[in-house]
């Protein structure tokens, strides 16, 4: 039996990036799937790309008000015909074996959802592929992201992400959740005792933010996130949630110890991790240039986090907010 497949597209202005994609698909070596791309109200036409690609591709295009992504999948999935429903972010890339190796592995492996990891492509610019080590690196995530000998129970996100549409219509979708809304619908389908699996050869190359003020905006929102998953979900509450806001404290607390007691312990730690993740990133990315502006994502990655963490949490369990009054932008009202 040959699983079909809907592949769909959120997108907001993301025009450039949304050609990147549809290109990459043109080259698939399976050619037996339907892209749905769902425009969220972009302020750009996106209709004239999408022109390019009508006789290349089964392509249907959509487009309403904004609700952010994970509403707009929803709508798109209700528009969808296949049996699977594959996400991807509009900022990816795939490899020409990509929907071939989602149907392999579907068979071989049964499952009622999956994910892949994601990687820097050899195209990306510098600064991209530093973001994506501190995203992927065993040092700031565990390499829960990239690496499969790293996940226990795997959580596919929404930039590279299946799910059975029957199983995904059961569970109705993705939340209200505008941020963290792929974590939360892999959370409610073990709930509902669905599977999850990691396929370890349908990576995608994503681009992610192009600099590190978008970068720490968005890790920061990611932070502000896990509190509202941790009370939405109590199960699947671990510790390690908590590491980048023990890290940035820790930071913090090295400084008093060295100004107030004259020693330097803490921050010698500190200085230690800063040498592990170069000499790591400049293993794996073999670029100088890259390992150093690692070492810069990788603190703008735990500290942003951790400060959202911290500051969710405080106001979550501390003040007692509801999550939707501390965070209103984190949320749309269906």
């Amino acid at each position: 039996m040959n699983p079909t497949i809907s592949i769909i597209v959120a997108i907001f202005n993301r025009r450039d990036e949304l050609f990147e994609l549809l290109n990459s698909l043109t080259h698939q070596t399976d050619k037996e799937f339907e892209i749905i791309i769902v425009d969220d109200g972009s302020s750009i036409d996106l209709k004239p790309t999408i022109s390019n690609f009508e006789e290349i591709l089964k392509v249907k295009y959509f487009r309403k008000d904004n609700s952010g992504p994970g509403l707009t999948r929803n709508y798109g999935s209700r528009r969808a015909e296949s049996e699977w429903l594959v996400f991807v972010d509009s900022d990816v890339i795939v490899e020409k074996d990509y929907i071939e190796n989602i149907k392999k592995n579907i068979v071989t492996m049964p499952c009622d959802a999956f994910g892949g990891a994601d990687k820097a492509h050899k195209g990306f610019n510098l600064m991209q592929k530093a973001i994506s080590y501190s995203m992927t690196s065993v040092f700031t995530t565990g390499g829960i992201r990239g690496n499969k000998n790293s996940i226990s129970k795997f959580q596919p996100r929404s930039f590279n992400m299946g799910v059975k549409k029957e199983v995904f219509e059961k569970v109705g979708g993705f939340s209200e959740m505008r941020i963290g809304e792929d974590p939360d619908l892999s959370m409610t389908l073990w709930e509902n005792g669905f599977t999850t699996a990691f396929f370890d050869n349908i990576g995608v190359y994503h681009k992610r933010r192009v600099d590190f003020g978008k970068f720490s905006k968005q890790v920061y929102q990611f932070g502000c996130a896990r509190p509202i998953l941790n009370q939405r979900h109590p199960n699947y509450v671990k510790i390690s949630f908590a590491f980048p806001t023990l890290f940035l404290l820790g930071y913090f607390v090295g400084f008093l110890e060295y100004y107030i007691l004259g020693r330097g312990i803490v921050l010698a730690l500190y200085g230690l991790y800063t040498f592990l993740v170069l000499f790591h990133a400049l293993w794996v990315t073999k670029n100088i240039s890259i390992a150093g502006m690692a070492v810069i994502s990788t603190y703008i990655q735990m500290f942003s986090y951790g400060y959202g963490f911290l500051k969710s949490w405080i106001l979550i369990n501390i003040f007692r907010m509801k999550p939707e009054d501390a965070f209103p932008k984190h949320f749309h009202k269906k």
